[in-house]
């Protein structure tokens, strides 16, 4: 019992602290000339879920770029969702 709730304990401050890299991009900023690419469409990937979180809370924080090159930035996108969920499949094991 004890064991679990340092687990759980472990786990929201983990997710507290990774939830702040969060990327926030004001609107005027997002219609500049140079859109997001295929890293950083990767990197939000990544942080898609915890921004998915914050996200909730916040008005400001927003899951995926709408500036950004097409295709290269969602497969970067894409990539990352799958390097987290595969990262977290092999927690679970």
């Amino acid at each position: 019992m004890k064991n679990r709730f340092k687990l759980t304990l472990s786990f929201i401050l983990l997710a507290i602290i990774v939830t702040s890299c969060a990327d926030v991009v004001s609107a005027d900023i997002q219609t500049a000339d140079d859109p997001y690419g295929f890293w950083s469409g990767l990197w939000h990937g990544m942080i898609a879920p915890l921004s998915f979180i914050g996200s909730l809370f916040s008005d400001d924080i927003a899951v995926y770029a709408l500036n950004n090159t097409g295709h290269w930035y969602d497969f970067g996108f894409v990539m990352g969702i799958g390097a987290f969920g595969s990262s977290t499949a092999r927690v679970g094991k």
